[in-house]
């Protein structure tokens, strides 16, 4: 199968039927084989109801329904487990994204090697107070991943080798950073392709203010268990020790400050007397806890079931 086209969804039913109509012609019209993938993230609208018509009239339609709401990126996971085309292109429900980019992407994973391309709305059809918002977590999600050829991380429109959606795993808003996620599996390879963006045709957005909230959380999670899920002590011990000795000297030099007072036989304040003393004592305390806390995870990681899973490219 050339395609698998995975649409997460929720409370789409107005525009499930042009949505798919459209990916239809457009897959006709290049002569590809093909599925849909809907993922019904537990609507309560018409949208199952819909996606059943729709399937009794298409083979290629495939539909998967959650018993209640869990969000965007277990939507993803699950249709990624499920697809079975070559590349996997996604998009949103909505039909802000266009089915007319779909060759185009194929051609740039199928036959000119990328691993994942990723869609930017260049000219974008929504308000102020969510593209402003947008701008800045791209900027700071290009400068932590290292990803700077991509403006957008969050649009709905990617193409994805195979390989790709069956190496990663999609969970709590992780679907924002899809292609850090790629390229901590250790696919390179991530492109991007300016792609039509068009104004919501029926409902409303389905994201809140929250989601920028969230997504910086899930920032850090990803900068975190990308670099140190394998090697917690890297990243614990270093600040324990340095908290530690900075503790310890600031100590030390309280103390040797105080006995060289009492040798000059001069009145100095007790060393418990000082604020230092207690910025010293909070320093050695963090500094033990991090080393432990490194030290634990150390060993919960070592005792994973996935300690030793590695991705592999290639075996000749």
């Amino acid at each position: 199968m050339d395609i698998s086209v995975v649409v997460p969804l929720y409370n789409e039913e107005e525009s499930l039927p042009e949505l798919t109509a459209w990916i239809k012609r457009v897959m006709d019209a290049h002569n590809f084989s093909y599925e849909i993938v809907l993922v019904d993230d537990g609507s309560k609208d018409k949208s199952w109801q819909v996606i059943q018509s729709l399937k009794e009239g298409d083979e290629n339609i495939i539909g998967i329904r959650f018993r209640r709401n869990y969000g965007k990126s277990a939507a993803l996971n699950v249709g990624f487990a499920a697809a079975e085309g070559d590349v996997v292109i996604t998009m949103d429900a909505d039909l802000q994204d266009s089915p007319d980019e779909i060759p185009e992407l194929y051609d740039r994973i199928k036959n000119q090697g990328a691993d994942l391309v990723s869609g930017w709305k260049k000219k974008r059809y929504d308000p102020l107070t969510k593209t402003i918002p947008t701008k800045l977590f791209n900027s700071v999600t290009r400068s932590m991943s290292g990803i700077d050829n991509l403006h957008d991380f969050n649009c709905g429109l990617k193409a994805y080798k195979k390989d790709v959606v069956k190496s990663i795993e999609v969970y709590g808003e992780m679907h924002r950073y899809i292609p850090v996620l790629a390229k901590w599996a250790g696919f390179s390879n991530i492109q991007e392709q300016v792609v039509q963006h068009y104004p919501r045709k029926y409902g409303t957005t389905k994201f809140g203010p929250g989601r920028f909230v969230k997504g910086f959380l899930d920032l850090m999670s990803i900068f975190f268990v990308g670099k140190f899920a394998k090697r917690p002590m890297h990243f614990f011990g270093p600040l324990g020790v340095i908290s530690f000795l900075l503790g310890f000297i600031i100590t030390i030099w309280l103390i040797c400050e105080k006995l060289m007072s009492i040798a000059n036989g001069t009145v100095y304040r007790n060393v418990t007397d000082q604020p230092l003393f207690f910025l010293a004592l909070v320093a050695i305390i963090i500094g033990s806890q991090m080393f432990l806390t490194g030290f634990v995870a150390e060993l919960v990681s070592r005792n994973g079931t996935d300690r030793n899973k590695y991705h592999v490219d290639q075996v000749i």
